[in-house]
C-alpha cells in the first residue's frame, strides 16, 4: 500500500509541476477548466499521501487546495451553462 500511496502523491507532484509550467510559459490559461483540473487533482492526491504519511501541515495545505479547486471548477462549470443558456439560437432556414 505504501508504494502505491508513494506513487499518487508523486503523480500529484509531476501534475501540479507540469500545470504551473504550462501557464508560466504561457502555453495554458490559468483562467480555463484544463489548468483548474489539473490544478484540483494534483493537491487531491498529494493530499492523500500526506495524510497517509501523517504530513498533517502538508495535508491540511492541500486540503485546503483541493476545495478552493473544487470551488473554482464549480464557479467555471456554472458559467458555463449559464453561457450557453443565455447564447442565441442558431437561425433556421423557413422551409427546412
Amino acid at each position: 500500500m505504501s508504494a502505491f500511496i508513494t506513487i499518487i502523491g508523486t503523480v500529484g507532484a509531476v501534475v501540479l509541476l507540469l500545470a504551473y509550467a504550462l501557464v508560466s510559459s504561457g502555453r495554458m490559461s490559468g483562467n480555463g477548466l484544463p489548468y483548474q483540473l489539473l490544478n484540483f487533482g494534483g493537491a487531491a492526491t498529494l493530499m492523500i499521501n500526506s495524510a497517509y504519511h501523517s504530513a498533517w501541515p502538508s495535508a491540511i495545505l492541500n486540503l485546503v487546495w483541493s476545495g478552493i479547486g473544487v470551488w473554482t471548477l464549480g464557479r467555471l462549470v456554472a458559467r458555463r451553462a449559464t453561457a450557453r443558456r443565455q447564447a442565441p439560437e442558431p437561425a433556421t432556414t423557413p422551409g427546412r
